[in-house]
Parts: structure tokens; C-alpha cells; sequence
């Protein structure tokens, strides 16, 4: 049987690594943009944007990532140009300030491309690879860490939850090795909120742990998702403690890493799963 709690070394760019496994790991969301879900407008301006991406260094996040594009269901999409002039200068201004991993949230090539050159270690493709089909080679080819998203959007998908996860990341795992990309630069991401109802999103919670079947490292990005708001009744700004809940429930289910807006509470959250996980597994506290 697998241990999901053993230590495996995801590479990332720029001869970085981060171990996961026995220690969970958190994921800053930085989003320079002015219609994201929760925090758009917040960090509309570069130096807001580079004030928050090394607050969340300092908070104990492993990973910022940084995007310049909505994710949020019927955002508009914007073109490669203006994605690039909002995330650049904080991602190299950040590269240049902090240790910290840098994570470029984008589905473009050229966008990866600039971002990994600029000081990002890794690509984080809500798209799964399957939207720009020079993605993957991009990401092989700079040998950056992947995550690799779950999406419902534009497709038909497969009536149970987790065999629809299995057809679509089965797909783009196959893409990435195609393209190159060895399997120690790779995470899945289940895409919670991506196409997927409330019903969905906590049988998918509930079910997470028959996500490992894949043979993969696993991200979680629950944070602020509607579905939260739907179960606990709270408007947008007031779910870090519901979020921080999922956080401890998806980590004794065995996911390494947790994409949140709100690192400090999550962290916190974070250390008592930990906790509870050494001692269960050594029978004493890290």
C-alpha cells in the first residue's frame, strides 16, 4: 500500500525542489487582477501585488502563485499582452526580493514562457496542458513543476466525480510525459469549483483520498469557492476558517500542498493535522 505521507521531491525550476508529504505546504494567491472571485482589485497595482506575495512569505507560505487573469466562472478573457504586463513586474521584482517559489497561474505558452525566464519555478495550468498545446514542451523544455488543474469547463464529463477526474488528468498526465516532462515535476490539482456544484465539489472532498490511485503529488484549492459558502452560509470575505477546515480534512485524506488566500489561518490549521499525522505514523510529535 502506498504511503501518501512518505517524502517525495517535486523539481522545480531554476534547480529548486520542495519536499512533500510529511509536511503539509501552503500556496499564496496573489491575483493581479481587477474581477477575480475574492480578491480582485486588491492587487490591481504592481506593488500591491508584490507587498502580498511577500506578506505570504513571511506568513510561511512555500509557494506564491501569481496570475493576471480571472479564473472566476464567466470572467472575460483577456489577451496575452495585458496578462503579461499586470504579472511581470511582480513576479520579478518578487524573484529578486525572496526565496520563496514562484508559481505563474496561466494556461499560455508565451505567458509560462516569460514567467519561468523572469524567476518562476513553476507553471500552474487550470487548464490541465489541454487549452495551448505548446504548454507542456514550454514547461519541459524550462524545467519547471507543473500543476496540472481538473477543469469541467467546455466538455462533457463523466457522471461520476471521480472517474470524470481520472479521464481528463489521465489525459494531460499522458501529454506531459509526451512532451517530456519528468514525473517528479508534476502535482494534480482536482480543480474544486471548476465546473463542479456543491454536491460535486464535497463528494469529491469525501472522496479525495481515491485521487492517489493517479500516482501523483495533490493540490488542494478550496479556498473562498462558493461551495464553501454554500455549506457554511458565509459571504466571500468571511470563509478562512471554513477554508482552513477543508485544509485539515484534505490533509489527513493525504494532499500535500493547499493553494489559500488567507496563509496565516490556514497555516495554523495546517500544523495541528500535521501534528496529529506524526504522531500517528511515528507515535510522537515533529
Amino acid at each position: 500500500m502506498t504511503d501518501n505521507f512518505a517524502t517525495r521531491r517535486w523539481r522545480v525550476g531554476h534547480g529548486r525542489f520542495l519536499d512533500l508529504g510529511p509536511r503539509g505546504h501552503l500556496m499564496g494567491i496573489v491575483n493581479v487582477t481587477p474581477d477575480s472571485f475574492s480578491d480582485g482589485g486588491r492587487f490591481d497595482t504592481a506593488q500591491a501585488a508584490i507587498d502580498a506575495a511577500l506578506g505570504m512569505d513571511r506568513e510561511g507560505a512555500a509557494i506564491v502563485d501569481i496570475g493576471g487573469e480571472s479564473t472566476r466562472p464567466g470572467a472575460q478573457e483577456i489577451d496575452a499582452s495585458t496578462e503579461q504586463a499586470r504579472i511581470m513586474p511582480v513576479i520579478e521584482a518578487v524573484s529578486q526580493r525572496s526565496d520563496v517559489l514562484i508559481s505563474v497561474d496561466t494556461y499560455r505558452a508565451q505567458t509560462a514562457r516569460m514567467a519561468c525566464e523572469a524567476g518562476a519555478h513553476i507553471i500552474n495550468d487550470v487548464w490541465g496542458l489541454q487549452k495551448d498545446p505548446d504548454i507542456a514542451a514550454t514547461a519541459a523544455e524550462l524545467g519547471a513543476g507543473v500543476c496540472i488543474m481538473h477543469t469541467g469547463r467546455d466538455r462533457r464529463k463523466e457522471a461520476d466525480v471521480i472517474a470524470d477526474q481520472r479521464a481528463f488528468l489521465s489525459r494531460s498526465v499522458e501529454l506531459a510525459l509526451a512532451a517530456g516532462l519528468p514525473e517528479d515535476a508534476i502535482i494534480l490539482d482536482p480543480g474544486f469549483g471548476f465546473a463542479k456544484d456543491k454536491d460535486e465539489n464535497v463528494e469529491l472532498m469525501a472522496r479525495f483520498a481515491e485521487l492517489h490511485d493517479l500516482g501523483f503529488p495533490l493540490i488542494a484549492g478550496t479556498s473562498r469557492k462558493r461551495f464553501i459558502g454554500s455549506v457554511s452560509g458565509r459571504e466571500m470575505h468571511e470563509r478562512d476558517v471554513a477554508t482552513a477546515a477543508t485544509t485539515v480534512l484534505l490533509r489527513m485524506e493525504g494532499a500535500a500542498l493547499f493553494r489559500v488566500h488567507d496563509v496565516a489561518t490556514s497555516k495554523d490549521a495546517l500544523a495541528m493535522a500535521d501534528a496529529t499525522l506524526a504522531v500517528k505514523r511515528d507515535g510522537k510529535l515533529p
